[in-house]
């Protein structure tokens, strides 16, 4: 019997090439035997049959008779032959006989089935050295297979070779089938098996129609370059065009990076190599420091929106050191901007940025907390010109400046009687400007202190219902003093202000140091608050700005203009349908609507549909001579068991045009994803131009690790 057990622990072995290589020592691995009867058949034949079961770990052996022969030294196995190997693997035969090292024998009418989704069949299996498993005249598919009908797709092949140490299936003969129908040949064939994660080898093909371009193909080849670090280079041909896309990944021990990229050749621009880069990286350095970087760059303006590689007007290039602990903040970031818009000069815009930041916090014994920061800004235009061009703003073409702000400030809370919440902060910024190539009529060196005090007042009122529902409101004041006067400096980092419910109670609303709002000030507010178990959350928020004297530096669409600002009114409604809605606006004295946005989002069963919309009055200061109104429509919605359609929108209602418009539809079962689109871009300059893109994809399930999401298996007839 314990000779049987040994045979047996390394038959599971043999049998599942999964477990073959992790098992250094077979004979030492304990095995379960459990039959109707176990007998000697001679003096040579030890006998096992009647509802035969083997266990052995996570694998699990099911036939009606095992028997060993000591003369031959043979194991035989009689079916049917079943064997499960946890959830990745089960193979089913109808015998098998085995050499006495059981790392050479034959298994008949043999079909294993891996990571429950690639099926291989064959009238006979051969193992080979313990590693390799050759399946000949042999089927390969991973559809479901009804009767004698045809699955929907099938590989048939003379030979099929299981690489079970590499992963990897290696076809001769090999003919594709859909629906029983040959469709190609190949002599030779390789595949990763479904529990392969990373093989050198081509991934799924893609056909796409463009109406500049042409129809063409893409073919992606993915190059396993080690364990850590990866190539896929991709061929974009069709009549207009020949393009190589690549990507490149390594992982590292404290990090990793990420480089995309495409070379082209095209009618489009004769005679020219066009070409585009990206790439990202973060590593994490000693004493929690943590370095990242992204690179974009393009050979021309419009490269990346003739190939859809992306849809951003501006490219930006960083590198940043950060360090953030419970009581300190640092971060230092060199940018470098390029902008592909056709109303901006790459001479004229802020193309070199540096910031760099402190911040620490301290706790004295008297109580409250203080806060020390410090701050470095600078930019840098390539233009020399010390006079204002053309630009839409009223900027030196060439201006650069350089800041250095730093800061000291002492605040804390109570609880007062009634349960109202206070907040009191005060302190000093100190701020210094150095300029170059301004306008003459503007120093080179400008300095400003900024004394400050800012007292902060909230009352939250609660209610719970007897349904577990809490409603709370809570009215809110701030009355803020700021001191100093602005100096005589162009407004050059906060020529855009947003005002909305994060920064009703600032100190200041500027983004940046080179305004400040001064004098004295005052915020009120309330907010209602539904917090619900089962039911409904909402949140519903007013407010508004007042001010002794009207700071001229804010715009007119603002909301903040004035010796009193816009209403603010903002809002969230949820349930438990998967309805989110979300919106905020400002209106005048007169209820007339200067800015808003509003988004919804709904998910629920079939359906996820999600929309926005956005309204910006006319604003010269901000560059906007006329007003913006879009909206943008996105939606997916199963229609069926394997079919999910897949519209967007995006409309320009002040021009009353289409900016963009796509649709799509996916068909996916248990074996085959499929994959069909097409969008329109309506936008033309005079560097883009109107764009059609189709698209197909045909994806093989069984194949690729990422394939393991299945989708809806077909039922038979």
């Amino acid at each position: 019997m314990t000779r049987l057990l040994r045979l047996v622990s390394l038959t599971l072995a043999l049998l599942l090439p999964a477990t073959l290589h992790a098992q250094q020592d077979d004979e030492a691995m304990p095995a379960m035997l459990v039959a109707d009867q176990v007998r000697l058949d001679g003096r040579t034949r030890l006998v096992a049959e009647g509802n035969v079961e083997v266990l052995q770990g996570d694998t699990r052996l099911r036939a009606a008779q095992i028997t060993y022969d000591r003369d031959t030294e043979e194991l035989l196995i009689t079916g049917p032959i079943v064997i499960t190997n946890g959830e990745d693997e089960l193979i089913l035969a109808d015998e098998a006989r085995l050499e006495r090292d059981l790392r050479n024998g034959l298994v008949r009418s043999a079909r294993v089935v891996l990571d429950q989704q690639l099926q291989l069949a064959a009238a006979r299996l051969d193992r080979v050295n313990g590693r390799y498993s050759q399946l000949t005249r042999a089927t390969v598919s991973s559809c479901k297979v009804c009767g004698t009908q045809a699955p929907l797709w099938q590989i048939r092949a003379r030979r099929v070779v299981h690489d079970t140490e590499a992963k990897q299936l290696y076809f001769d003969d090999a003919r594709f089938e859909v629906k029983g129908i040959p469709i190609f040949y190949l002599p030779r064939l390789r595949l990763p098996d479904p529990t392969q994660t990373r093989a050198t080898g081509f991934l799924i093909p893609s056909i796409r129609r463009n109406s500049q371009l042409g129809t063409g193909v893409k073919i992606p080849y993915f190059i396993r370059l080690g364990d850590h670090r990866d190539l896929t280079i991709t061929p974009y041909i069709s009549p207009r065009t020949r393009t190589l896309e690549w990507r490149y990944r390594q992982a590292y021990v404290n990090g990793r990076i990420t480089f995309n990229g495409a070379i082209t050749r095209d009618d489009l621009r004769p005679n020219k190599t066009r070409a585009y880069i990206t790439g990202t990286g973060v590593f994490e350095l000693p004493r929690d420091f943590v370095l990242d970087f992204a690179i974009e760059s393009t050979s021309d303006n419009a490269y990346i929106s003739d190939y859809s590689y992306s849809d951003a007007d501006r490219l930006e290039s960083r590198v940043t050191l950060s360090r953030i602990r419970r009581d300190e903040y640092f971060a230092a970031e060199l940018a470098y901007y390029h902008t592909l818009r056709v109303n901006e000069n790459n001479s004229t815009i802020p193309s070199i940025i540096g910031d760099a930041r402190y911040e620490r916090r301290l706790f004295p014994r008297a109580g409250g907390e203080l806060r020390l920061t410090a701050e470095t800004h600078s930019h840098l235009r390539y233009s020399n010109l010390t006079v204002d061009g053309t630009d839409p703003d009223t900027v030196s073409d060439g201006r650069d400046l350089g800041r250095i702000s730093a800061g000291i400030s002492w605040g804390n809370r109570w609880t007062l009687p009634g349960g109202i919440r206070a907040a009191f902060r005060t302190g000093v910024v100190v701020d210094a400007f150095r300029v170059r190539q301004d306008l003459a009529a503007r120093p080179d060196s400008v300095d400003q202190v900024t004394p400050n005090a800012q007292l902060i007042l909230r009352w939250p009122w609660t209610r719970q219902d007897p349904g577990g529902v809490t409603q709370i409101i809570e009215p809110m004041a701030m009355v803020a003093w700021s001191g100093g006067q602005r100096p005589n400096l162009v407004n050059d980092e906060s020529t855009r202000v947003e005002f909305d419910e994060g920064n009703l109670l600032a100190l200041s609303r500027f983004p940046a140091a080179d305004r400040r709002e001064r004098g004295l000030q005052t915020a009120v507010g309330v907010s209602w608050s539904r917090i619900a178990p089962e039911g409904w959350d909402a949140k519903l928020t007013f407010g508004t700005v007042l001010r002794k004297t009207a700071d001229p530096a804010f715009s007119a669409s603002s909301g903040l203009a004035g010796t009193r600002s816009d209403l603010l009114v903002a809002g969230q409604l949820k349930n438990l349908n998967g309805l989110t809605l979300t919106g905020r606006g400002l209106f005048d004295t007169g209820l007339v609507l200067n800015k808003a946005e509003a988004r919804a989002h709904w998910n629920i069963g079939r359906y996820d549909l999600s929309a926005s919309y956005i309204w910006l009055s006319a604003d010269p200061a901000e560059a906007r001579p006329s007003a913006v109104s879009e909206w943008a429509f996105a939606s997916s919605i199963d229609l069926g068991q394997h079919w999910t359609a897949l519209v967007s929108s995006h409309y320009d209602i002040a021009a009353n045009q289409p900016i963009s418009a796509g649709l799509g539809l996916i068909y996916s079962n248990e074996c085959v994803d499929v994959t069909l689109s097409a969008s329109r871009s309506f936008t033309s300059s005079t560097i883009v131009t109107p764009a059609t893109d189709f698209s197909l994809l045909i994806g093989l399930r069984g194949f690729s690790a990422n394939t393991s999401g299945r989708g809806a298996t077909r039922s038979c007839n």
